[in-house]
């Protein structure tokens, strides 16, 4: 019984854009979910943010736009959710019994911040997703395709049209362990 409270007791702290995320609300998917979190902190400023943008502040919409990534449908679809009476109540009931910790920046300034970052090929000592973590906590932003924006492209073995792309635009391609040389020095 004690390992059954234990356990319920953990779960009382969800990570918070996990939570924005489970709630379901349209266009808000697991990256905007993040965003808005790492944007105002924690999920009481998002619901804030969300009671504003239902009561149609236009300096909440700008708040909202203002996030890398996020836009006008964004805006209009958490402030939908927080217009309904119903939807507020739940908010409400679910932050009376947990709270979600704020947001953490791990991100540290090196030479690669504001930098974006594509990886293709397969990684063989990472994932995609870790390897894209560590490319945030450099401050760069990890991109999913090669354009004249690119400043690095790590390449592992196949890849393929993204790496030709880079070379023909003569953007800088690394493999895996000089980006994980990169990582380390940081």
């Amino acid at each position: 019984m004690d390992n059954l409270l234990a356990a319920i007791e953990a779960k009382r702290a969800p990570d918070g854009a996990k939570l924005l995320f489970g709630l379901g609300i349209r266009h808000i998917g697991a990256v905007t979910a993040r965003d808005l979190f790492k944007a105002f902190g924690t999920v009481e400023a998002v619901g804030n943010i969300g009671l504003r943008l239902a009561q149609g502040d236009e300096a909440a919409v700008a708040d909202v736009t203002a996030i890398d990534g996020v836009g006008g449908a964004v805006a209009e679809a958490l402030g939908d959710f927080f217009h309904e009476p119903h939807n507020r109540s739940v908010w409400n009931d679910l932050l009376s019994e947990i709270t979600p910790a704020a947001y953490v920046s791990n991100v540290r300034e090196s030479a690669w911040t504001g930098k974006n970052i594509v990886f293709t090929g397969k990684l063989e000592t990472m994932s995609r997703d870790e390897a894209k973590a560590q490319a945030e906590a450099l401050g760069a932003k990890s991109a999913g395709s090669v354009s004249a924006k690119t400043d690095l492209v790590v390449a592992g073995p196949g890849a393929g049209s993204k790496l030709k792309q880079a070379t023909a635009l003569g953007i800088q391609v690394i493999d895996e362990a000089e980006w994980a040389r990169i990582v380390a020095e940081a």
